[in-house]
């Protein structure tokens, strides 16, 4: 029988990891946890990361969008789960019979799931959504008595129950940015116009990983942890140390090694020229399968237990990395970033070397040429 394939490139997320990251983030907000899967769990695999989250005792999940919403049901998930993003005309319908909280920022949101609630014969679970600086999605301070008093008087007719009412920090990573004092205030006061109307929501949130963890009074009833729960930094500089060990490790299989002389242009356009003679690995994964091009000349690689960096542009489906002399052989791992126990790259290395955040190098690597591995290193009784 022949041996099973390497992966040309995979990508392994470790479900023990996300455990320990969502326990942890939960004994040390004090709060009930919503656990964010969106965008297929940040690339970690919505499915299993919504498992390995109930498992840890996350009671709360969190999606973007209602088809995210509905793939968690038809996975076998029973639990409380949040949509906030949804376009005129969507299927409320679906949502509303599957028994998950949809999210409503206007009046206009409000008609729409009461004509679902009507067609469905099933009360909603809303929740109402106030923009407290963001200027992004969720109800203006202006539009929020008008809401809260028509959520109401939905609530009496027994068209839905107002579980919920949130919004969302702008600058939470900066823990200084007065922004933050700003939209708690705006937050406490849209929650007193709310009880003012009536209201008495099952869940107040406000914070995200980065509030979660370093804002102890943003925590009301519960915490959206989106990416501290896959085990990376939500504010660099800002957070203590909890032990949050990351999920995803990106691997590839080194695929050749050859000698060049000094002089030798490197990659298109020869943006890097090797001063030197030295000896090149060519890794097979580039920016079509989500290793940002702007990491060219940038960023490193861990192979035979160094970091090995990318020499010239990355290219659609490969990248060059200078191994300086040493001639590991074509089919050694490469450690595109993980742990960084191993002295390997971590995300963060590869975000800060791109110029963004680790929430795009994790989301955004894989694709159809990447296998995903979910592993377990729990040991099991």
């Amino acid at each position: 029988m022949s041996p099973l394939p390497v992966p040309r490139a995979e990508v392994v997320v470790d479900l023990a990891a996300l455990r320990h990251n969502v326990r942890t983030l939960a004994e040390h907000c004090g709060a009930a946890m919503m656990t964010v899967v969106k965008a297929d769990g940040y690339g970690h695999g919505m499915v299993e990361v919504a498992r390995a989250a109930r498992d840890a005792g996350s009671s709360w999940l969190g999606v973007a969008t209602i088809d995210e919403a509905l793939a968690l049901r038809a996975a076998g998930d029973t639990g409380r789960v949040l949509c906030w993003l949804t376009v005129p005309g969507e299927d409320h319908d679906a949502a509303i019979a599957a028994g998950v909280d949809v999210t409503a920022y206007s009046l206009a949101e409000l008609a729409e799931v009461e004509a679902a609630v009507a067609r469905t014969g099933t009360p909603a679970r809303l929740q109402l959504k106030i923009d407290t600086g963001l200027s992004r999605g969720g109800s203006t301070y202006a539009d929020w008595p008008a809401l809260v008093e028509a959520a109401r008087a939905g609530e009496v007719a027994g068209r839905w129950r107002v579980t919920g009412i949130w919004t969302h920090p702008a600058s939470a990573d900066e823990p200084d940015d007065p922004a933050n004092d700003s939209q708690e205030q705006v937050f406490r006061d849209a929650l007193d116009l709310a009880a003012a109307a009536g209201l008495e929501p099952e869940v107040r949130h406000f914070a995200n990983s980065a509030a979660a963890i370093l804002r102890p009074s943003a925590r009301f009833d519960l915490v959206r942890c989106g990416i501290a729960s896959y085990g990376l930094d939500p504010a660099p500089g800002h957070t203590p140390d909890l032990g949050l060990v990351p999920a995803m490790t990106a691997r590839a299989t080194l695929a050749m090694v050859k000698d060049v002389a000094a002089g030798s242009g490197v990659s298109y356009g020869h943006t890097w020229v090797a001063d030197r003679p030295t000896t090149l690995g060519l890794v097979p994964v580039g920016y079509g399968d989500g290793v940002p091009r702007s990491l060219s000349n940038h960023a490193s690689v861990g192979i035979a237990g160094k970091q090995r960096p990318v020499r010239g542009r990355v290219c659609m489906d490969q990248l060059v990395v200078d191994l300086d002399g040493d001639r590991p052989e074509p089919g050694t791992d490469v450690v595109l970033f993980g742990t960084g126990r191993d002295g390997a790259p971590t995300a963060q290395d590869w975000a800060e070397a791109a110029g963004t955040i680790s929430y795009e190098i994790v989301t955004r690597f894989g694709g159809s040429r990447v296998t995903r591995t979910h592993v377990d290193t729990e040991v099991r009784a």
